[in-house]
């Protein structure tokens, strides 16, 4: 886990900074549905207190970018194209045939859902709170239970399904968790007693997989006692696989990227440092693997926005940290690609960055 000197020729350079008095621009999720398309959706927030849900959209690579309402609060986006997507809300489901510049309601989802993934214009499936996951083939006009994701032990109320990717059209993995109530309650939040937060245990809980290799004709699923919480997985070419693991406060790491080969299963430690705070991985078409989150600013993470850091890596174990524009700081980052050539990251605090090399 080398980490090489940084790279001067390519520059993460701010695209969009929403900078507008004492309300900040927190940005949930972005995606690039090409490399000149893009949308990022968000809440406007004064001082912790929710305002409005917008999002932004470019059709000129980041270049312009157009401020939207929106009219319930946005949790994550798909596209299957350069026009077709879907956007989860904390209400339901909407569909957009213009990049992100309209969107329609989709009746038929029930509440609780995290995220969506299409694998064509009529099939998809829904994941989200207790043990929830359903499918549609019907471009979400309907939706059904899959039945294994109830198999797994522990009770639906302390557990959820939060990420599903597919590696090719046949091969998709669906990860989740279950975390029972703590017999001693929390009393305050981390911030407020931070002592009790540092020396509170990290205990391990049951992490949740269903597998298809059938195009979700089949699901089989497994569980497995974890520290932390697979929060995402990304697929590259040759059987690659690049998945983070994140942790509470008390655990020595705040975050870990695992490889994985989704062909055979197995899955090693690629990248881990008690000084950064990752919180999001990307895998681009030609084996590149980056990893995009916040310097630790002190023992309870996620209070003070930290430097943003990227590190880049072909071989997944020398590492190059990457020159970021001074300004970007966060809690947490997200990465978009339209392709190898083309990668964006937005922050919670309002930016938006574009490698350029």
């Amino acid at each position: 886990m080398a980490l090489g000197a940084p790279c001067l020729a390519e520059q993460w350079r701010v695209q969009y900074f929403y900078d507008k008095g004492k309300t900040e621009f927190a940005i949930a999720d972005i995606q690039f549905l090409s490399a000149t398309r893009g949308v990022a959706v968000g809440q406007i927030v004064e001082k912790g207190r929710h305002q409005r849900s917008v999002e932004v959209v470019t059709s000129d690579g980041g270049k312009q970018w157009q401020m939207i309402d929106l009219k319930e609060d946005p949790l994550s986006l798909f596209f299957l194209n350069e026009g077709l997507g879907w956007m989860v809300t904390t209400h339901g489901l909407w569909r957009t045939t213009e990049a992100g510049k309209n969107w329609e309601k989709v009746p038929g989802l029930s509440s609780g859902i995290f995220r969506v993934y299409f694998t064509s214009e009529q099939d998809g499936i829904a994941v989200g709170q207790k043990k929830k996951v359903e499918e549609t083939h019907d471009g979400g006009k309907h939706w059904n239970a899959v039945p294994a994701a109830a198999e797994p032990p522990g009770a639906a109320n302390y557990s959820a399904y939060n990420w599903v990717a597919f590696a090719t059209p046949k091969y998709g993995m669906i990860s989740g968790f279950n975390v029972p109530p703590k017999r001693s309650a929390q009393k305050f939040p981390d911030w407020m007693d931070p002592e009790d937060a540092v020396n509170r245990r990290e205990t391990p809980h049951l992490s949740y997989a269903l597998v298809t290799k059938d195009g979700g004709k089949t699901w089989k699923a497994s569980s497995a006692s974890l520290f932390g919480d697979v929060a995402k997985v990304r697929f590259g070419p040759d059987g690659k696989g690049l998945g983070l693991i994140e942790y509470s406060n008390s655990f020595r790491y705040p975050s870990e990227a695992f490889r994985v080969d989704w062909m055979s299963g197995a899955s090693e430690t690629m990248y881990r440092d008690k000084r950064f705070a990752i919180s999001d991985v990307w895998l681009t078409s030609d084996g590149t693997a980056y990893l995009a989150g916040t310097l630790v600013m002190g023992q309870i993470r996620n209070v003070v926005p930290g430097k943003v850091q990227v590190l880049k890596s072909k071989d997944y174990t020398s590492w190059t940290e990457m020159p970021v524009d001074y300004r970007a700081a966060a809690n947490r980052v997200t990465l978009a690609a339209a392709d190898a050539e083309h990668l964006w990251l937005a922050t919670d605090t309002g930016m938006i960055l574009k490698l350029e090399k």
